[in-house]
C-alpha cells in the first residue's frame, strides 16, 4: 500500500521513522492486560505459589513460636511488606500493557495521518498488521509489536516494554529482598534451634521443620541468584538506553539516548523519590472498573 507522500513496506529488520511522540495511539491500551498463554499462567502461579510457601514458612515455623514477641512482631511486619511489594510488583508487570502498537493500524487513513514528510519511509509488521514506532519489536507470544521491548519474561506473564518495564525492575528487586531476608531468618533460626531444643524453638516436629527450611533456603538462594541478575541487566538497560534485544541485535541507536540518571527518571517517573518504589503508583481502579471491557485475540484489555 502507498500513498502520495511516502512508501510503506513491509518488514521487520529496519528502524522505523515512527516514534512514540508523533504517534496518536501511543496511549491507548491503557488499562488491564493479560495474556492467555498456558506457559506464562503456570509460571505466573508457580511465582506466587512460591513466595506464599516463603511466607508460611517464615511466619508459622520460624516467628510464630518464637519465644521474643518484639523480635516476632518486627520481622514479621518487614517480611511481609516485603511480600505485598513483591506480588504488588507482578501483578502490575503482568497485567500492564508493554506499549502494544495497536493492531491493523497500517491503513492508508491512518498513515494519511501522520503527515509524514515527503520520501520518508514507515515499516509495517506483516505478523500484526500495525505500523511499527521506533524501537517497536513483534512478540510471537503476546502476538503484538511492543513499543521498547526488552524481553518476554514467562514468570511475569508479559513482555517488559516501555510501559511496564518499572514494575518488573521493583518485582526482581522485592523478590531479591525477599530472599536475602528468609535466609537470614532461617540461619537464625538454625542456630537457635541448635543452640536450644528443637521441641521449643518451632510448634513443627524437627525433621518437618528441618526440611521446610531446608527447601526454603534452596528456594532463596536460587530465587536470590535469578533476580540480582535480572536487576542487573535492566538497571544497566535503563541507564545505557538500550534494550537486551537492541544489544543482542547491536543495533546502532537511531535515538536521542537518556542515559544514567535521565533514563532512570524516564522509566520510574519524576525525580528519586519514594514514589520509585511503590507499584500502587499511577494504578487508576476506577478508570480500570468504569471503561469497557474488550478482548482480542491472544490478550483481554480494559
Amino acid at each position: 500500500m502507498q500513498s502520495s507522500g511516502h512508501r510503506q513496506r513491509d518488514t521487520e529488520q529496519h528502524q522505523p521513522l515512527l516514534s512514540a511522540d508523533n504517534d496518536p495511539e501511543a496511549g491507548a491500551g491503557d488499562g488491564l492486560w493479560f495474556i492467555q498463554d498456558g506457559c506464562g499462567i503456570v509460571c505466573g502461579v508457580v511465582t506466587w505459589l512460591l513466595v506464599l510457601y516463603a511466607d508460611f514458612v517464615v511466619n508459622l515455623v520460624m516467628l510464630l513460636p518464637n519465644k521474643s514477641l518484639w523480635y516476632s512482631v518486627i520481622n514479621g511486619a518487614l517480611f511481609n511488606f516485603l511480600v505485598v511489594m513483591a506480588l504488588a510488583s507482578h501483578l502490575r508487570a503482568m497485567l500492564s500493557d508493554p506499549g502494544a502498537v495497536p493492531k491493523g493500524n497500517a491503513t492508508k487513513e491512518y498513515t494519511d495521518s501522520l503527515q509524514l514528510k515527503p520520501g520518508e519511509v514507515i515499516y509495517k509488521c506483516p505478523k500484526c498488521c500495525s505500523i511499527k514506532p521506533q524501537r517497536a519489536h513483534h512478540c510471537s507470544i503476546c502476538k503484538r509489536c511492543i513499543r521498547k521491548m526488552d524481553h518476554h519474561c514467562p514468570w511475569v506473564n508479559n513482555c517488559v516494554g516501555e510501559k511496564n518495564q518499572r514494575f518488573f525492575v521493583l518485582f526482581t528487586m522485592y523478590i531479591a529482598l525477599i530472599s536475602v531476608y528468609a535466609l537470614c531468618l532461617s540461619f537464625l533460626q538454625f542456630y537457635s534451634c541448635v543452640k536450644d531444643q528443637w521441641n521449643e524453638c518451632t510448634d513443627f516436629s524437627p525433621p518437618v521443620a528441618m526440611m521446610l527450611m531446608i527447601f526454603l533456603c534452596l528456594e532463596a538462594f536460587l530465587f536470590l541468584t535469578f533476580t540480582v541478575v535480572m536487576f542487573g541487566t535492566q538497571i544497566h538497560s535503563i541507564c545505557n538506553d538500550e534494550t537486551e534485544i537492541e544489544r543482542l541485535k547491536n543495533e546502532k541507536p537511531t535515538w536521542e539516548r537518556r542515559v544514567r540518571w535521565e533514563g532512570m527518571k524516564a522509566v520510574f517517573g519524576g525525580p528519586p523519590s519514594f514514589l520509585w518504589f511503590n507499584p500502587f503508583t499511577g494504578l487508576r481502579l476506577r478508570r480500570l472498573l468504569m471503561t469497557r471491557t474488550r478482548r482480542s485475540g491472544v490478550e483481554f484489555s480494559v
